[in-house]
């Protein structure tokens, strides 16, 4: 899983067997999955800014660059083959062998995933049973809270659950986990906590992979809040391909599950010292919490332990969106305040660094480019997918990567012919 402190070397060699399509260095067993989901029609049934197929591909990259398990990324590249409450996608009929078939390739604990993922009411789950129970503002102080707990508890062993934050995850998510119920037979599941932590991941990467302005018209996003109020049913698609305004959802999900895995690794302390005491475990222990689910950290939001607010994401997007639109787009002093007070709004984003990074490789302006140009790499390698889906994420990095090359050797074309003669990099 990367890390601040990753080189952006070390983030590009993670990065090469998807930029290389070579997924299979990273999963031996993704050509048979590929294949089972390819004869099944998966690239033949439209997605969103795609197809199905795509982005499965897409969201098993992103979970992959995040550092998530084999069973997690399989999840993601498996998520919706049975349809579940957002799309009618069903590829698999569980009730004609599709879970048998899943099973032997893409093993059990992935399909116990991908059949959770697509019996509980995710809408529900995601948004109104976690992420509007909490205001932002509280998100904010809870994290700076369970920072210091975390802190406290790793240098000298000290936990208390009666803090605040402890005990507003005890109500929203205790450590018995939660139940909800199956959107196909109304029969109750029971979700453990870190299963809760795999969905809140699962959501995060399947989002930032498909969302872009179109959903915002048909649901009326104006504000970012993404409650999916709206009906705007007429909204023509694609649209015009301008970047959503999701990512302050996304933020409060990462914070959300950053809570999470506070709180489970304080559980897991407080299990262990009363072991280490020889004193037996309350009787109230859960029966099930899933301990197989390996639970990580995205590297986006760093590290998810910050949020972007919803007003900072929607001008961040119009700045964004008025650079790329003319005249501003053939006045570099006016494209470079705009991208400047983009990624002042949401330093979260990779491609104002590189269009910037663009606009003062024109000017000669060599080293302000090779630093846009590597801020720029490294956000769009950590999220493994674009802000901007106009362009592919591979289309993105290739270009930044570019950028930067040609950056570092203080070279960049006098001409339209030279731009569009750009191409190879080393």
């Amino acid at each position: 899983m990367p890390s601040e402190n990753t080189t952006l070397s070390a983030l590009l060699a993670g990065a090469l067997p998807f930029l290389r399509a070579e997924p299979h260095l990273i999963d031996p067993d993704y050509p048979r999955m590929i294949a089972a989901i390819t004869a099944a029609g998966a690239g033949e049934c439209w997605h969103k800014d795609s197809t199905f197929l795509g982005h499965l591909v897409g969201v098993h990259r992103i979970l992959k660059l995040w550092g998530a398990a084999d069973s997690v990324a399989r999840c993601g590249l498996l998520h919706s083959v049975y349809s579940n409450s957002y799309v009618d996608l069903i590829i698999f009929d569980p009730a004609n062998g599709g879970r048998d078939l899943l099973r032997s390739i893409a093993g059990d604990e992935a399909e116990k995933l991908v059949h959770l993922f697509c019996v509980v009411p995710r809408q529900g789950l995601v948004h109104d049973d976690l992420l509007f129970r909490y205001s932002e503002e509280e998100l904010a102080e809870h994290l700076e809270e369970s920072a210091a707990s975390i802190r406290r508890a790793r240098e000298g062993g000290l936990r208390d659950e009666s803090e605040r934050w402890r005990v507003k995850m005890a109500s929203v998510v205790p450590c018995e986990g939660i139940k909800v119920k199956d959107i196909n037979t109304g029969e109750v599941v029971a979700l453990s906590r870190r299963m809760v932590a795999a969905f809140l991941l699962l959501t995060m990467a399947d989002f930032s992979d498909q969302l872009y302005a179109f959903q915002d018209e048909l649901f009326d996003n104006n504000d970012g809040k993404m409650d999916f109020s709206g009906n705007t049913l007429t909204a023509l698609w694609p649209g015009d391909g301008r970047p959503g305004l999701w990512m302050n959802s996304l933020s409060r999900m990462g914070a959300l599950h950053t809570l999470i895995l506070r709180e489970e690794e304080l559980y897991t302390q407080a299990q262990k010292a009363i072991f280490a005491a020889g004193a037996q475990l309350p009787d109230h222990q859960p029966a099930n919490r899933d301990e197989w689910l390996q639970l990580v950290s995205p590297p986006v939001f760093k590290s998810c332990t910050k949020l972007l607010g919803r007003e900072e994401q929607r001008e961040a997007r119009d700045l964004y969106w008025q650079s790329m639109t003319a005249p501003a787009n053939k006045d570099m002093a006016a494209a470079e305040k705009l991208l400047k007070k983009c990624s002042e709004k949401n330093g979260y984003v990779a491609e104002p660094h590189l269009v910037l990074g663009q606009v003062y490789m024109a000017q000669g302006r060599f080293e302000e480019a090779e630093e846009e140009a590597e801020q720029g790499l490294r956000l769009l390698l950590e999220w493994g997918t674009p802000w901007d889906k106009r362009m592919s994420w591979e289309g993105w990095v290739s270009w930044g990567r570019l950028i930067l090359q040609k950056a570092k050797e203080r070279s960049w074309p006098k001409s339209s012919f030279g731009i569009i003669g750009l191409g190879l990099i080393r």
